[in-house]
């Protein structure tokens, strides 16, 4: 929590030379100016922050919530009141969560700084997306479940569009969580099986458009492809499969939960999108921005379709998620995510020397 504003750097030189208080002073407004320019360009810093920056600016933002008002009584349903005082530490006295009940990307009456950190969090993820190459999104949304839950809001949301849906085509992949997400939003899974090509395993494009021709595309909610998985699976042909969404008008339904960190999957959702249908793609935070497991990001290139999925989360929901990503990307900034980017290609280059499949 910040106290000394410009008065009482003023009256606190009665206590020290001006000269060292006029130092303190211009480095506190260096650290204002990195909020201001944040708060202004909701982007992602071109350098990461220091961590008592971030730290004042989390701080900063729990005080605008009602939960730390100073003499607050709380009284109401939604308080934020928290026993433990080592809990409100490790949450920054971030109570409230995020959203209300309708709606997961809702601003909280009493939570100006929880709302704050919910909006920019996912304006520096959309900045993200865009610099790894897909940078057509339009929007994205940061949920506090991972990609298999992620992926059944998502056709929770497809089932409102196409209520005689009942099948989910989907190549296939050998992962539970991106069958189990069919399954558990209720709808029947047609698994379509891949191609030997080479060394790898490749999407049969044509049984799919086979398989399309015969189910009749009314009675399919979506194709559900994967953009990475492991090896000797390779990345589905996003680009033919979004082309075959588009011209049998079904939706199309990504799972990038590797990817972002992938330039060339990233290629992939940019292509698919300028050529073909794609509605939604999915990426977990855990494997692409090295936070505790927990969070997903439905991205797309339609912002009420990326609104309307976020409002099928019922009720409000934690903020941790969303404060593991906004710390991260602060402290690496656009330079530290480039630079692991850029760290990830030279590993794969030293893994293939070595003859270990990607």
């Amino acid at each position: 929590m910040c106290v000394m504003n410009a008065s009482n750097f003023s009256v606190a030189e009665a206590l020290v030379p001006s000269s060292y208080i006029r130092q303190a002073r211009d480095a506190k407004t260096s650290r204002e100016n990195q909020v201001r320019q944040l708060l202004e360009q909701r982007k992602l810093p071109a350098e990461g922050w220091d961590g008592a920056t971030i730290d004042g600016f989390l701080h900063d933002l729990a005080m605008m919530d009602s939960n730390n008002f100073k003499g607050n009584v709380g009284a109401g349903e939604r308080e934020a009141r928290i026993a433990s005082d080592l809990v409100a530490h490790r949450h920054f006295r971030l109570g409230h969560g995020v959203g209300r009940s309708g709606d997961i990307t809702a601003i909280q009456p009493k939570a100006a700084g929880s709302s704050i950190l919910m909006r920019l969090t996912n304006c520096l993820v959309l900045d993200i997306i865009k610099l790894a190459g897909v940078r057509s999104a339009a929007a994205c949304v940061l949920l506090p479940v991972a990609t298999g839950m992620s992926l059944v809001l998502t056709f929770l949301y497809l089932r409102t569009k196409r209520p005689k849906a009942k099948y989910i085509i989907w190549p296939r992949i050998d992962q539970k969580s991106c069958f189990k997400s069919m399954v558990t939003a209720g709808f029947e899974p047609v698994v379509v099986e891949n191609v030997m090509e080479d060394d790898e395993l490749r999407t049969d494009v044509e049984a799919i458009e086979a398989k399309i021709c015969e189910l009749g595309s009314d009675t399919i909610l979506c194709l559900h492809s994967t953009t990475s998985c492991f090896a000797p699976r390779a990345a589905d042909r996003v680009v033919e499969l979004a082309n075959l969404c588009k011209k049998y008008d079904i939706p199309h339904v990504v799972n990038n939960a590797y990817g972002l960190q992938s330039s060339k999957c990233m290629h992939l959702i940019q292509e698919a999108h300028r050529t073909g249908r794609i509605d939604a793609f999915i990426q977990s935070t855990d494997k692409n921005f090295l936070v505790p497991v927990g969070g997903a990001v439905v991205a797309g290139f339609d912002k009420q379709v990326i609104d309307e999925i976020s409002q099928t989360y019922p009720g409000r929901a934690s903020a941790t998620p969303s404060i593991d990503v906004f710390i991260t990307l602060l402290s690496l900034g656009v330079a530290g995510y480039r630079k692991l980017l850029a760290q990830r290609k030279v590993t794969l280059q030293c893994e293939n020397c070595c003859g270990i499949p990607s």
